[in-house]
């Protein structure tokens, strides 16, 4: 695993241009070449690469458009981690008998916009999707340094 501080640098909203995929240990590939290119975090792989990249392997690696999983995934409010590296599934406790786990989480941050007021008018925001092992997609945002459970959903 690369401890070359992107992660660090992403979550502190001094990559802007860049986006952040968390994947569990079950999407790595077996030569452990995305691991290797990624942070470690407590249950998969934080990889920060450049918005474009990032992207592609996004879409290389899970089958979705990255920009069609985040519009689906905005219409439900859940917790995504501060690290980026999982979340909470708010179908968990309507449905206790299944697995919920954060399968991949896509981010990426936002510029400050004084303009249209609410978290972007506090500072840059962060938007996290992720994907949950039940099939249900969610979303949280918060102003980055300032993480929140509270903050999924607000405006």
């Amino acid at each position: 695993m690369t401890d070359d501080g992107k992660l660090e640098e992403f979550l502190a909203g001094d990559r802007l241009d860049d986006v952040a995929i968390f994947l569990t240990h079950e999407f790595l590939d077996e030569q452990g070449k995305i691991a290797n290119m990624g942070e470690a975090v407590e249950d998969g792989v934080v990889l920060v690469v450049p918005g474009d990249d990032g992207r592609k392997a996004f879409a290389a690696g899970t089958g979705m458009d990255p920009m069609q999983f985040a519009k689906g995934a905005m219409d439900r409010d859940g917790v995504i981690y501060p690290d980026l590296g999982g979340g909470e599934c708010p179908d968990a406790a309507a449905e206790p008998t299944e697995d919920h786990d954060a399968e991949f989480v896509f981010a990426f941050g936002e510029e400050q916009n004084e303009g249209v007021g609410g978290l972007y008018a506090e500072g840059d925001v962060m938007h996290a999707y992720a994907h949950c092992s039940c099939g249900t997609d969610y979303s949280h945002k918060w102003v980055m340094g300032e993480y929140s459970e509270d903050s999924a959903g607000e405006e």
